[in-house]
């Protein structure tokens, strides 16, 4: 599927419920989500029927999401059904890790192909109050979890928050001494305002490089990360910089939210609805959406707010 601008969208991200098991402060509001009716959120069946009709478009790769996707209690059967459509050749998922005791061998088995596990800080009481309701000893045993599951290409990613992680960069890159893992730093987003951070917040990703002289480039692997290596790691250093140097350009993916919104920008407000069509319309909608692709999503800094109009656990992370 070409767009108006002339880039192949082969990537859609779904979000399978907006519910989360954490309250990270610059996600979601402490008391979480307002819950919706059961019947305005999509159902298993119609997940499958958007990836079918998306796959039939061209879309190959998809990465689930939430919210927390493994709060979802029929997420191991959405990922094995979506896993088995025709064209699509990766399914992966991104999640906080903190279910991966119980799930990751099921996920793995389901044909779940890679993890993201989000991490900001290696610090107890940190993560303590950057999640409000986590433990850093869940996060470990979820990822102890994932490795003896089998999983590789373990990816980590780390929201970049001035002033609160930003002295950690050092140990959470040496995590890719010790683990076969990629750990990724994203710049912070201006989306969700909890009032929890002001302007030194937003840091570039350049900061990254700044702590890291030794680290060096490396070829990239396809996807949005410009990557680094220590000297003798065992996995890349990647860096996302969605606000100080935007890659709109090369962008090739659609997300679709739980409640059946396809978004083709993630901080655009335009959105397109699937919920209870059938699998031609959708398809038309898909296709509808891909040619309406903005080619950027503006301005986008601590002064300019996302145009998302909805927070990160409702879009899909």
């Amino acid at each position: 599927m070409i767009d108006a601008k002339g880039r192949n969208i082969t990537y859609l991200r779904i979000s399978v419920t907006d519910k989360c098991n954490l309250r990270c402060r610059y996600c979601m509001p402490e008391e979480g989500v307002c819950k919706k009716e059961h019947t305005d959120m999509l159902t298993e069946d119609e997940i499958i029927q958007a990836v079918e009709a998306a796959a039939e478009l061209g879309i190959t790769k998809l990465r689930i999401t939430g919210g927390e996707p493994l709060v979802k209690k029929n997420i191991v059967s959405i990922c094995r059904r979506a896993a088995a459509v025709e064209g699509i050749k990766e399914v992966c998922l991104t999640t906080n890790g903190l279910l991966l005791p119980q799930l990751a061998k099921p996920l793995k088995e389901a044909g779940v192909k890679r993890l993201n596990l989000s991490l900001d800080t290696l610090n107890p009481e940190k993560y303590a109050y950057i999640t409000r309701i986590g433990t850093l000893e869940d996060f470990r045993a979820g990822l102890d979890a994932a490795f003896e599951a089998g999983f590789e290409k373990i990816k980590i990613n780390s929201v970049l928050i001035g002033g609160f992680n930003d002295d950690e960069i050092e140990d959470m890159v040496r995590l890719t001494l010790q683990y076969p893992l990629d750990m990724r730093f994203i710049e912070l987003m201006p989306m969700y305002d909890s009032g929890d951070f002001g302007m030194e917040a937003y840091l570039p990703y350049s900061k990254v490089l700044e702590k890291l002289p030794e680290a060096v480039p490396v070829p990239q692997d396809g996807g949005v990360a410009k990557l680094y290596r220590l000297p003798g790691a065992k996995g890349n250093i990647g860096l996302i910089s969605p606000v100080s140097a935007h890659f709109c350009g090369e962008c090739n993916r659609l997300r679709l939210t739980a409640d059946g919104k396809l978004k083709p920008c993630l901080h655009a407000p335009d959105e397109y609805t699937i919920k209870g069509l059938d699998k031609e319309r959708i398809k038309a909608v898909f296709r509808q959406a891909i040619w309406n692709k903005p080619a950027w999503h503006g301005d986008l800094d601590a002064l300019h707010r996302s145009q998302a109009g909805r927070n990160m656990n409702e879009i899909g992370g």
